[in-house]
């Protein structure tokens, strides 16, 4: 039981430090509103473009990940990656559980999770 709750604390401290890097992040990204008086081929034409994959493949964690998944081969990397990333999601959907968060809050804290992940280098 004291495990449990010390993963509850350690979850808690975790998504409280996602969810302010969240926020720092978007208050740092946030830009104006294009004006009305922009056309839709200008509008068209400042709008970013479509990249799939990690945007953040030089993040703090990359060079370990990388090395790790070198090692161990690439389809057991993904078998422990998958494994990982199931785990988060469970500690989130819990602590989701206990504070009575909703279905979207929980899906929002998942996609932050992701992110987040990406930025700090786990998805290269």
């Amino acid at each position: 039981d004291a495990t449990r709750t010390h993963a509850r604390t350690m979850s808690a401290s975790a998504l409280a430090f996602t969810a302010s890097l969240a926020d720092v992040r978007v208050a740092s990204t946030s830009t104006s509103k294009p004006s009305s008086s922009h056309t839709r081929a200008s509008k068209s034409k400042s709008m970013p473009s479509v990249r799939c994959g990690n945007a953040y493949e030089n993040g703090l964690f990359a060079p370990i990940v990388r090395v790790a998944r070198d090692v161990i081969g690439v389809k057991r990397f993904n078998q422990i990656r998958g494994k990982a990333i199931a785990l988060h999601s469970q500690v989130i959907g819990e602590f989701c559980d206990e504070f009575g968060i909703d279905s979207k809050g929980k899906q929002s804290l998942i996609r932050t999770a992701k992110a987040n992940g990406g930025k700090l280098g786990f998805l290269a």
